[in-house]
């Protein structure tokens, strides 16, 4: 079964994000309350992880070293981003680009445009 996997230091966000992805059927919810652990769960080679959504202001390690890590494991590496964000920075849109992010939500989102993404980047990877 295809999961997504929520990465998010906010207990809030987080569960507005999980509410509103265990509304998709058929996809399993996965979360992770900081990069290193969002790492743990790729790296047990869960190949069942198909979309990661992800904060970028989170303690110790950021959302843009995180984005960069998956982005340079070979078997992770085309696996579509979400990010969502309170990053104001006006060259946060242009930075995670860069990093080929599939889109970015600034906080406050609405779960309903984040669940639609979600719904488009699985159904593009469904054969």
């Amino acid at each position: 079964m295809p999961a997504v996997l929520i990465v998010e230091d906010s207990e809030n966000s987080a569960a507005m994000l999980e509410i509103a992805f265990l509304g998709i059927p058929g996809v399993n919810v996965l979360m992770a309350p900081s990069a290193a652990e969002a790492l743990r769960i790729l790296d047990g080679g869960s190949g069942a992880v198909r979309v990661m959504v992800t904060d970028l202001n989170m303690p110790r390690m950021d959302g843009y070293e995180l984005i960069r890590r998956v982005r340079a494991d070979q078997r992770l590496s085309c696996m579509p981003i979400i990010v969502v964000s309170a990053d104001t920075d006006p060259a946060t849109p242009e930075r995670i680009a860069a990093l080929g992010v599939a889109a970015f939500f600034p906080k406050p989102f609405s779960p309903a445009l984040v669940r639609r993404k979600l719904e488009q980047l699985l159904d593009g990877r469904t054969h």
